[in-house]
């Protein structure tokens, strides 16, 4: 379990690395092409909507991992004065309820995702099917809902942002 969780570590910040600098990149082409007055500029409208679709999936696929290492915000505080004053588990009921609801929007996220690609919408310069906007909160809070599950099962265990 511990190895295909460090896979899935590599594989997340591998992709996050990956699809960060190549939005930079195509951006600065973007830039660098339209400034020149190039008349290349017309044929590379489809770099902003590219760098769009990816910035979707940056976002999503960061969240599972964010929780991971402490980076989601949270009242640390409260949290801790509710669970001295009640003796709640408080923790562990968050993240019953962060896994609950997370799979409540990847349920939403997978209808969504199927009527959209249902209907053959596509978007405009790159031709894409727009069902796949719809795959980034699918895949993200997919694996939002394994960390909040992993994190309640104990297998693993948030690092709070101020020791990452």
């Amino acid at each position: 379990m511990r190895s295909a969780l460090s896979i899935l570590r590599t594989v997340e910040r591998s992709a996050l690395v990956l699809i960060f600098l190549t939005m930079v990149a195509l951006y600065f082409v973007n830039v660098v092409v339209r400034a020149s007055g190039s008349p290349l500029a017309s044929s590379l409208s489809w770099i902003e909507e590219a760098v769009r679709l990816m910035n979707l999936y940056l976002v999503f696929l960061a969240i599972g991992y964010a929780l991971e290492i402490g980076r989601h915000v949270a009242v640390d505080t409260w949290r801790a004065r509710i669970a001295a004053a009640t003796r709640l588990p408080v923790q562990r009921i968050i993240d019953a309820t962060g896994f609950l609801f997370s799979l409540y929007l990847v349920w939403l996220a997978w209808k969504m995702t199927l009527f959209v690609f249902g209907s053959g919408q596509k978007s405009p310069t790159l031709g894409l099917e727009m069902g796949w906007i719809y795959v980034a909160p699918l895949v993200g809070f997919g694996l939002l809902a394994l960390r909040y599950l992993l994190i309640f099962l104990g297998l693993i265990d948030r690092v709070p942002a101020r020791e990452a």
